[in-house]
């Protein structure tokens, strides 16, 4: 998601995505459309005796839209925090809290893995949902009806947090409800076998969501399709942590010694010769014996087949080049490679020296084995 920072707390930055401001205008357009409904929806339920004549006088229903619509998304934040505040008071730091198209995300640095931590974590967020739901009911109820517009705002305020306390709450991992879940279950469970019973519950969950959302509102679909890939994304990252446990990046890289390099100096025509004959994709790219970037078939694509023998790799290789610690853990490459967008990470020494080339490939080969085998790090048939 891209993103920019809006403010902080806790020293959490507060970020909105740019979905977000798409959301925020559609919603209070919507919930201004809806006033006299929710006028009803609202006396029904509160007994309360709104008036909706005066609502919508002088056009005030987009002003009250606006103003539901804000503080919706600021409940949400606060929502957020609530997860925050719990995470940090745990160790778990947050990396940042991002408003977007279907609510707020909280960043966690870590993964809690103790089943304590994880469903006080996960529970703090409708705790705060059902709390700013019951401020804003005290609002309602408190204010004289000559405040109608203000008791309007809170009165919706009231409901949707409530409503959002619940929804959370339901099974579909990895919402709050899913996580409370796989907390549940890890009491007496491995973390990722809890993980996978929790997932494959969010999965049926985000289905049924689904089927419900074609009759009653297409929103829910895209809610479900979230919420199901969520829980595969979770599980299938749980499910990789679990088997590169003890597997270091040394254990799955390829070592300097067969690792295939390209001089800067040879032309794109040269590479796409070698990549068909070697059957490789991708090269670090060395000048003097040191390491100046990474070169892929992608790359070489790019030159007309006309102009490959006039370029050269350096014309078109990547300059960035990320690096990995050798006695890193394997599943910390797999995480820079996504953070980094990339295919291969350079393996260094303590000395910063080049020792060697893992790939995402590597990656995978040596998860397979793990799955398959149950072998570990210790195995040298890791190495691929």
């Amino acid at each position: 998601m891209r993103s920019f920072k809006i403010g902080s707390a806790f020293g959490i930055p507060i970020k909105v995505d740019l979905t977000f401001l798409l959301i925020l205008p559609l919603l209070a357009w919507i919930i201004g459309t809806q006033v006299g409904d929710w006028v009803t929806i609202l006396n029904g339920v509160f007994g309360t005796s709104l008036d909706q004549a005066v609502l919508t006088q002088d056009s005030r229903e987009w002003y009250l839209g606006l103003a539901a619509a804000v503080g919706l998304f600021a409940g949400v934040v606060l929502h957020e925090l609530g997860h925050s505040v719990v995470a940090i008071r745990y160790g778990y730091p947050i990396d940042s809290i991002t408003l977007w198209i279907l609510g707020g995300i909280a960043s966690l640095s870590e993964q809690p893995e103790d089943w304590r931590h994880e469903f006080s974590i996960a529970i703090a967020g409708p705790i705060v949902s059902i709390v700013l739901g019951a401020l804003s009911w005290v609002v309602l109820t408190l204010f004289p009806p000559s405040l109608d517009l203000v008791r309007f705002v809170f009165g919706y305020l009231a409901l949707m947090n409530f409503a959002l306390a619940a929804f959370n709450l339901l099974p579909g991992f990895p919402m709050d409800g899913g996580r409370v879940l796989r907390a549940l279950l890890a009491r007496n469970r491995p973390f990722a076998r809890a993980t996978q019973m929790a997932a494959e519950v969010g999965k049926l969950f985000a289905i049924l969501l689904g089927i419900v959302g074609l009759f009653a509102n297409l929103f829910l679909i895209l809610i479900a399709f979230f919420i199901y890939i969520g829980a595969s994304s979770e599980s299938q990252r749980t499910t990789m942590t679990a088997a590169f446990e003890g597997v270091t990046v040394d254990d799955v890289m390829t070592p300097e010694r067969d690792l295939k390099t390209v001089a800067k100096d040879t032309t794109v025509a040269e590479l796409m010769e070698r990549m068909f004959s070697e059957r490789h994709t991708g090269y670090p790219v060395t000048e003097n014996g040191r390491v100046v970037g990474m070169v892929t078939l992608e790359d070489a694509r790019n030159v007309k087949e006309v102009e490959r023998d006039a370029y050269t790799v350096g014309d078109v290789m990547t300059n960035d080049v990320y690096t990995i610690p050798q006695y890193g853990d394997a599943m910390s490459a797999l995480e820079a490679m996504q953070e980094h967008g990339v295919g291969r990470l350079i393996v260094v020494d303590a000395n910063g020296d080049t020792v060697g080339l893992v790939s995402r490939t590597d990656l995978m080969t040596a998860f397979n084995i793990i799955q398959n085998t149950g072998r570990k790090a210790e195995s040298p048939s890791l190495r691929t």
